[in-house]
């Protein structure tokens, strides 16, 4: 393992001890802390075991596509080993995943600054100075790019022109979990232990609600409902429209790890190591599948079949209605990258610098291209092309 590496995983370690130390006794004033299993529990996951893949535009506009995380997008399969168009130095360690929308790239740096970059030639269009580390990913909607910072303020730019349209101040914490926008409304955890909601168009605050601690954890939003994880080692169920909690599910660990749903179920990783499936209307334990190690990894959903990462190493392939695994493919090197799916294919990283296609089928790695350094960013999958940043400051371009 790459000498950062191993001081990058200690350090999350050290962080997820924290929040067990703080979130890990019972809170009498949580809605639920161990929901039991229901009866009715494959029938519920299965209501939704169809297809998830969108269909669309070619973009890819937030972390996980869309406010879903179903990750899965209806681009052409790249069943062969893409060639390297460019790549871009950012001047920092690039964690925050691609956005792409209408030919542009962004994304964000420790150096930093958000990027809006050309896709076909690589070259800098504009870029927009903060005054702290960008770890979390933009989202694109309606000409506008929404991000946070480590300098404590979330921001709204214009896509075109990289001019501010607003910024919101935020408690103490710096860091912001990656943004979902769902009918003019801006959601995301940040490190001062709240979940906001803010209107898209000005920044004014619609509601914010208080956690047991941080969330780098990316909000679901589905059917007026909000579910996120926390560092304190919930997962919570939140009323969209006014921040109201509904339940809250508990883990043994932190959760880095962004929900997806199902049908009836909402799907997750816990640095407890296990990937969990919870009833989204109760928050009752559905079933659970124990890794070997912390998931960090925000899992993939289509088809029935869930794809996610472990720091065992592992991309797993469960199935949605009993947790079952179907197959794993190991992958050199702790798996933090979340998988990005097409038709055929499972796209995602590992901490050894490798990015990885892995036959949805059948766990066999189709073809593999390396970076310089670790690659925890989500690849987004747009027509023929796979764009993705590393630890050695890159974001790189195949095709």
């Amino acid at each position: 393992m790459p000498p950062d590496a191993k001081f990058l995983l200690a350090g999350l370690l050290i962080i997820g001890i924290a929040a067990i130390s703080c979130g890990n006794s019972d809170d009498e004033s949580a809605a639920a802390s161990r929901p039991t299993e229901t009866p009715n529990a494959a029938a519920s996951v299965a209501e939704g075991a169809d297809t998830l893949i969108i269909d669309g535009p070619d973009a890819w506009p937030m972390f996980r596509l869309n406010s879903g995380h179903g990750g899965a997008y209806a681009s052409s399969d790249i069943t062969t080993r893409p060639e390297q168009v460019w790549s871009f130095d950012t001047g920092g360690v690039v964690e925050s995943s691609p956005a792409v929308v209408d030919g542009t790239l962004y994304a964000g740096t420790f150096a930093n600054r958000l990027f809006a970059i050309d896709v076909e030639s690589g070259q800098t269009r504009w870029e927009f100075q903060v005054g702290g580390v960008l770890r979390s990913s933009p989202s694109v909607v309606d000409g506008t790019v929404f991000f946070g910072a480590d300098d404590n303020r979330f921001y709204a730019v214009d896509a075109a022109s990289g001019l501010e349209k607003w910024s919101f101040g935020l408690g103490g914490g710096g860091e912001q979990s990656s943004p979902a926008i769902v009918d003019g409304t801006v959601y995301f955890g940040a490190f001062d232990d709240n979940v906001y909601a803010l209107n898209a168009e000005t920044g004014e605050e619609r509601w914010r609600f208080p956690m047991g601690a941080g969330a780098l954890s990316s909000p679901l939003v589905v059917d007026n409902r909000l579910f996120i994880g926390s560092l304190d080692g919930r997962l919570y169920a939140l009323d969209a429209g006014d921040g109201g909690l509904l339940w809250s599910f508990r883990t043994d660990a932190a959760i880095f790890s962004s929900p997806a749903v199902s049908g009836g179920a909402v799907v997750f990783g816990s640095d407890d190591g296990n990937v969990y499936a919870v009833d989204r209307e109760s928050g009752a334990e559905l079933w659970r599948f124990r890794a070997r190690a912390e998931v960090f990894s925000s899992p993939a959903v289509d088809s029935g079949v869930v794809y996610v990462g472990s720091h065992d190493g592992s991309l797993y392939a469960l199935n949605v209605v009993t947790g079952k695994q179907i197959w794993s493919a190991f992958l050199d090197g702790p798996v933090l990258s979340s998988p990005a799916l097409t038709a055929a294919i499972a796209y995602v990283g590992s901490s050894y610098g490798q990015l990885y296609a892995v036959a949805r089928d059948s766990g066999e790695i189709v073809w593999t291209v390396q970076a310089k350094n670790l690659i925890w960013t989500s690849p987004a999958v747009v027509d023929e092309w796979i764009f993705f940043g590393s630890h050695d400051g890159f974001i790189y371009a195949f095709r």
